[in-house]
């Protein structure tokens, strides 16, 4: 009776819901989202202050002028993350991005995590990017707000929070959930004036460069470093700072500074959590994550390159790269514009993180795996009121409170972590049969070849052995069946960790095993190869005959090579920021074995429609 206890208790671990919408759990969000506003949507929320600063920050100590090469890096890895998310958006066009995809595919347990980091890392953004907001303002008023505020609480916060309490970062947050309650439509307009004014400031900014810039500052040398530098004795040598050039800081340079320019791009996934406010998410979702992708790689491009061409790449200022710049060629007052364009960018940012941090929490809640209250919808606006005054006003606290330079690498993995979710959820679904994704078949498919016959010289067993291995390789069938859909399951679990061992060797000894050590070098490549078979054992399997509306080109390759990326980005990161990631997650169990084990709609089986309030 134990035993199978335990066997209920782990399938309602990986259970999993229709791909179709339930009956009678008819949406009672607005469809009034065209393409345009997706896409307004996606490059608001990407294109945030990261434009203004991260170019400075990786082309002085990382890159140099080769920047721009690290964006495209970044661009593709990025763009592999996206098709996936294209995809699952045109099959399952229903709010909860990562979540629901994951949820449909992997289980219910891995679903849940994969929202509750979501919803970390969405308040964390929000919260920073409002107090981020704060500073800029208050920069530009002469710094008058935080040393007022500095005098009379600084005084008494405690170690652990910030050194004043950021009244008008809680504001802002405040301010922008009543904008979020007013309406999908109205949210979204003013992310469109937003996103509009930064992307005008941009274009003014890279022409300017283009204008004012000298390519010479591309092709450096050491001679003109010393006659730039002052000192005592009036020579230097690069020293740190490279060795000049395109390029100086070689092609290990290219790499890190592709690492820290992928997270310029998160925030595309914003578009995913639209699905069932878009008029024809089938085919805005995909056009507007890779259109917005695609602008946000051509702003970042144009930007390093300009601020690359302006100034040299040894003498930009990481703290306020364009300002500076602008300053540099003699163009001083160019700085407002700048200010400008990055309020209008902080702005657009805030709103579209707080758009998808009340969509997730609505979705999971809906599901039954957050309190259901928060599930509630607005008859007349047609938002999730609740949803969104409870993830805003937690939002507006951290702000309020809390400094955040520690917490953006714990918002990186959780992020990285979705992503890695949704391209294991593509890869696994485009294996399953049909009417494995409608229904919780357990019998085999009909079509699946009998049982051999035992023969004289050949037990049961060894033949039952024999004709799976060759199925691996070699299937049978031409469309997928319950056994190759398990196989795939199968291969992809093993394919990741696979993955995180190669990442981990790579990430902990990197010398080693490019120097020929016998020990690491073998591992590394033991693991290369097995990952390969299992790519090829995957790639073998047939898929589902029916197309979905937008297909991930080259499976599994693309997939299994984001999954890497994605894996590798995450090893990166120190112990004490996964230990964080793990404390915030064992909250999240306690959450989820408390309530929403209980609480979720397939554990019942004749779901409500989410209540609403006028």
């Amino acid at each position: 009776m134990r035993c199978q206890d335990v066997l209920q208790f782990c399938q309602k671990l990986v259970r999993r819901p229709p791909l179709k919408p339930r009956e009678g759990s008819e949406s009672l969000l607005a469809r009034c989202l065209n393409t345009l506003d997706l896409v307004a949507l996606g490059v608001g929320n990407t294109l945030g202050a990261g434009v203004y600063i991260l170019a400075g920050e990786v082309a002085k100590d990382k890159a140099g002028p080769a920047i721009v090469i690290c964006f495209l890096v970044a661009a593709l890895s990025s763009v592999l993350s996206g098709l996936c998310y294209a995809e699952f958006g045109a099959r399952v066009p229903c709010s909860g991005s990562a979540y629901l995809y994951s949820y449909v595919t992997v289980g219910e347990l891995c679903a849940f995590i994969t929202g509750w980091n979501l919803i970390l890392s969405y308040v964390i953004v929000t919260a920073s990017v409002a107090r981020a907001w704060s500073s800029a303002f208050d920069s530009l008023t002469g710094n008058h707000i935080s040393q007022g505020l500095q005098g009379t609480l600084s005084l008494y916060m405690p170690y652990f929070l910030a050194k004043y309490p950021d009244f008008f970062a809680l504001g802002l947050v405040l301010l922008m959930t009543g904008v979020l309650v007013l309406g999908a439509r109205e949210s979204v307009l003013v992310t469109k004036v937003f996103t509009g004014l930064n992307l005008l400031v941009l274009g003014f900014i890279i022409l300017s460069g283009f204008i004012k810039g000298d390519l010479h500052n591309w092709q450096l040398t050491e001679q003109d470093y010393n006659l730039t530098a002052s000192g005592p004795n009036g020579t230097y040598s690069l020293d740190h700072l490279g060795s000049g050039g395109f390029v100086p800081f070689g092609f290990d340079g290219i790499l890190r500074g592709a690492a820290t320019c992928f997270y310029g791009f998160i925030g595309f996934d914003v578009i995913a959590t639209t699905g069932e406010e878009a008029r024809n998410p089938q085919r805005s979702i995909p056009l507007g994550i890779l259109t917005s992708l695609f602008i946000c790689f051509l702003a970042y491009f144009g930007v390093s390159a300009s601020l690359t061409l302006m100034v040299p790449y040894y003498q930009i200022d990481p703290e306020s790269p364009l300002p500076q710049a602008f300053l540099h060629v003699g163009w001083a007052p160019a700085s407002y514009v700048v200010a400008v364009g990055t309020l209008c960018a902080l702005t657009s940012s805030l709103l579209g993180n707080m758009f998808a941090m009340s969509r997730v929490t609505y979705a999971m809640a809906d599901d039954g795996l957050l309190f259901r209250r928060l599930a509630r919808i607005h008859t007349r606006t047609h938002t999730p009121i609740v949803a969104t005054l409870a993830s805003g006003n937690l939002a507006a606290i951290m702000a309020l409170l809390f400094e955040f330079s520690d917490l953006v690498d714990v918002m990186s993995i959780g992020t990285l972590f979705a992503y890695s979710l949704v391209v294991i959820s593509v890869l696994v679904l485009r294996y399953q049969p049909d009417q494995h994704l409608q229904t919780n078949e357990s019998t085999e498919d009909k079509t699946e070849t009998p049982e051999p016959e035992a023969g004289p010289l050949e037990p049961v067993p060894d033949a039952q052995n024999l004709e799976t291995l060759r199925t691996l390789c070699d299937p049978i069938n031409s469309t997928p069946t319950l056994t190759s859909g398990r196989i795939v399951y199968g291969c992809t679990l093993l394919m990741v960790l696979l993955l995180t061992a190669l990442s981990l060797v790579l990430a902990q000894w990197p010398r080693r095993v490019f120097s020929g050590d016998p020990v690491c070098t073998t591992v590394a490549v033991l693991l290369l190869v097995l990952s390969a078979g299992v790519t090829v054992t995957i790639w073998r399997q047939p898929q589902g005959p029916t197309p979905p509306p937008f297909k991930v080109p080259a499976l599994p390759v693309l997939p299994v090579l984001s999954i890497f990326v994605n894996v590798h980005l995450m090893m990166q990161m120190t112990t004490w920021t996964w230990a964080q990631f793990g404390i915030w997650n064992a909250i999240g169990f306690a959450v989820y074995f408390g309530y929403g084990i209980r609480h979720s709609l397939e554990e019942n089986t004749d779901p409500q429609p989410p209540a609403s309030n006028s």
